[in-house]
């Protein structure tokens, strides 16, 4: 069968041939002044999107309650998202990557969440953090030393959040001094995705505390340098997902992996977010998805009062604005996703998205357990599972009040 991997070097070819300043919503669609809905894509990503659904219908769908009740992410599913050029989605050619378009990473990511949001935040966190910020802001020999281990084997970790900046970011604790020719990193970093597995870190510290977060400076650090893993988190959802406090404790990094320059991480933070909070939107998106299709077939089998329950309007009016409410997501995310792609700024986009689809999530995957009655409270559909894993929509990379706040600041600015 035709695998993403194959898809992606298509894309990736095709992407080469047609790469534009201001990309349209498809390059093999663009023709003169015609305008394109969201809904348009290349045929490489229509290509993708296929191939994506096939192998996780088939390599993650048969594992996702296991590893749901382990906690514990596979390591075969791992091993397959590299196999498949699933960990590489935008890397260059030359680095192993795929080479591919930014709305590629989110189609992969909204059909990973459709059957484990666990699976798709790995794969989302790994794309749209990690290998963005090498691919922005790492030197060429920085480049070239971990992008191929990030596109082909090592599975990487994004550190910013502390036990005392969450929100505020920038309030972190944790201190890099300078020794000879490294850093020395103390401190501890909370809530960190992926983790566990990693093998590269991207730890964000303060290198000079009197300048405030202008001291905040970026660091590549792999595991094997003395990370330790303190803590694994048990969570109410997205459990196959790790989710650690890590403690370093005198941590020796050479002075070559400080990634852009020393005091510019804040800006390297803020800016990777923006990209990162898109892709939590498409897993919401996915989830919503997800439950939406498991729990309505249901409806139209399960009979009361001689009918299917699906078809009381009651119940038919509940179906129909929640369908309409993951379309309005969807499309508020491939909006962010194609601003993105255009040059434009998508802060706004890109707050909007994540604040919406994280709602949006909660109320579908809530809805669609009530719609199965009983049997969608028993673990048995994995209806219930898609429930669990909302929650974390609203909180992680950006809470919804500060995704609010994000969207109250552009419209004062505007209407001001």
């Amino acid at each position: 069968m035709s695998t993403p991997l194959r898809s992606l070097k298509l894309a990736s070819r095709t992407t080469r041939q047609c790469r534009l300043s201001s990309r349209a919503f498809s390059c093999s669609a663009r023709r003169g002044s015609e305008v394109n809905s969201l809904h348009t894509f290349t045929d490489e990503e229509n290509m993708l999107r296929e191939s994506v659904q096939r192998f996780a219908q088939d390599v993650v769908a048969p594992k996702v309650r296991e590893m749901d009740e382990a906690e514990r992410m596979d390591p075969e599913i791992i091993k397959s998202l590299f196999e498949q050029g699933l960990m590489g989605i935008e890397t260059s050619a030359d680095h192993g990557g795929a080479e591919s378009s930014f709305t590629s990473a989110i189609i992969v990511i909204e059909e990973l969440a459709k059957i484990d949001p666990s699976v798709s935040v790995l794969c989302d966190v790994h794309n749209t953090l990690v290998n963005t910020i090498f691919r922005k802001y790492a030197t060429k020999e920085q480049q070239d030393k971990w992008l191929p281990q990030l596109a082909e084997s090592k599975l990487g970790s994004f550190c910013l959040s502390e036990p005392a900046s969450g929100s505020d970011a920038f309030a972190l604790q944790t201190r890099a001094k300078k020794d000879g020719s490294h850093w020395i990193i103390n401190g501890s970093k909370m809530w960190i995705t992926n983790s566990y597995e990693a093998e590269i870190f991207l730890i964000f510290a303060n290198v000079d505390p009197s300048k405030g977060y202008k001291g905040i400076t970026c660091f590549v650090a792999t595991k094997d340098m003395g990370i330790q893993i303190a803590k694994k988190e048990q969570k109410l959802g997205i459990r196959a997902s790790s989710t650690c406090t890590l403690n370093f404790d005198d941590l020796k990094v050479p002075e070559e992996n400080v990634i852009g320059e020393v005091g510019q991480g804040y800006k390297i933070a803020i800016e990777i977010l923006n990209e990162g909070r898109v892709g939590i939107a498409a897993q919401m998106v996915g989830l919503a998805q997800g439950a939406f299709a498991k729990s309505v077939p249901y409806t139209y089998e399960r009979k009361q009062f001689g009918q299917p329950i699906g078809t009381f309007q009651g119940m038919a009016h509940q179906i129909a604005q929640a369908a309409v409410e993951i379309e309005a997501a969807r499309l508020l995310t491939y909006n962010a996703a194609r601003t993105k792609e255009e040059g434009k700024s998508f802060v706004k986009e890109a707050a909007m998205a994540k604040y919406y689809s994280s709602v949006v999530a909660q109320k579908v995957a809530g809805s669609a357990i009530e719609w199965a009655g009983g049997v969608g409270f028993t673990r048995e559909t994995g209806i219930e599972k898609y429930w669990r894993d909302s929650k974390i929509g609203a909180i992680y990379e950006g809470t919804s009040n500060i995704q609010l706040n994000t969207i109250a600041k552009f419209i004062q600015k505007e209407y001001s």
